[in-house]
């Protein structure tokens, strides 16, 4: 099980087809009748892998299990499962992951696809050793309720593609309705070092706070962030943040973006995946010098003022 990155996924080619398509398949979304489906001990058998070592070294038990694209409504029996500790559950029909909180070892979970509404009462937050995590293509609107203190990846793209996996064959893809507006909710997320947000409607990144001090890597593309302001939230993780994605936003399209970008996060090495140049960076750098003696002599002329 790999981290995730978002050069593993694909768009579809013809946007303007797919949405096109996606509105016509909503209405068919919402009429079709989601028969309850429960998971069996006939289904788990198949996609058990990965023989190990339990916890204690007493005995040997399967720890990775695959039941994607299994058409579930509900994984009660996962309960009995306590030594998994890589799932995958994407392409189901998924909105209670309560289950999940006897996977005290669990380490990787995969639940893409799915009809996840939110965070709040999922135990995800009580899974102490959870590092990776993606849902992608769920229907999420905002990450309150999300916990996780171990949890370093965390994949909430809105809309993808994988390349000869599960959303064609299911038509399942165009159903899904995942648009994150707000980031208000990340303050437990302090080793979080991965963050994919990739084509939600995110105007602002206010929830980027400095108690995420470890991430490295966030990716905003497609979203509709257009101010300055942004930047000025990411100050809270720009000793740690080496590579930002904004391309396809507003902002991206302003005048001396990447200098812009730079001037606020000095120590970026990649922005939207091309190197940070010395070039750039020396400017930025006279950029926040003058930026700085703009605002001492501002200052300066405050206090004269008041004397």
């Amino acid at each position: 099980m790999s981290v995730f990155d978002e050069d593993d996924v694909l768009h579809g080619e013809s946007e303007g087809e797919g949405q096109k398509e996606g509105q016509e398949e909503d209405a068919t979304c919402e009429e079709k009748q989601i028969e309850p489906c429960s998971l069996t001990q006939d289904m788990i058998v198949p996609g058990l892998s990965l023989l190990c070592r339990t916890g204690n070294g007493l005995a040997h038990a399967f720890v990775k299990l695959d039941i994607k694209d299994r058409h579930l409504t509900d994984i009660v029996l996962l309960r009995s499962f306590i030594h998994l500790r890589f799932l995958d559950i994407s392409s189901n029909y998924l909105s209670d992951l309560s289950p999940l909180a006897a996977l005290t070892q669990l380490l990787w979970l995969k639940g893409d696809g799915n009809r996840i509404e939110g965070f709040q009462g999922q135990p995800l937050g009580q899974l102490t050793y959870l590092q990776w995590l993606s849902l992608a293509v769920n229907h999420l609107c905002d990450v309150e309720g999300l916990g996780g203190p171990s949890l370093e990846s965390l994949n909430l793209i809105a809309l993808v593609i994988e390349p000869f996996e599960l959303y064609w064959n299911t038509n399942l893809y165009m159903c899904f309705q995942q648009i994150i507006t707000k980031l208000e909710g990340l303050e437990k997320l302090e080793r979080l070092t991965t963050l994919h947000l990739r084509d939600n409607q995110l105007e602002t990144l206010d929830g980027i706070n400095l108690s995420m001090n470890s991430l490295q890597y966030l990716n905003v593309r497609g979203n509709l962030v257009f101010s300055l302001q942004a930047l000025q939230s990411l100050m809270a993780v720009a000793q740690t943040l080496r590579t930002l994605v904004l391309v396809e936003n507003p902002l991206s399209e302003t005048d001396d973006y990447r200098l812009c970008v730079l001037t606020y996060l000095p120590l970026l090495e990649r922005l939207d995946k091309e190197p940070v140049s010395p070039g750039e960076r020396s400017e930025a750098q006279e950029r926040m010098k003058v930026k700085i003696s703009i605002a001492q002599d501002n200052s300066r002329e405050q206090e004269d003022q008041h004397t």
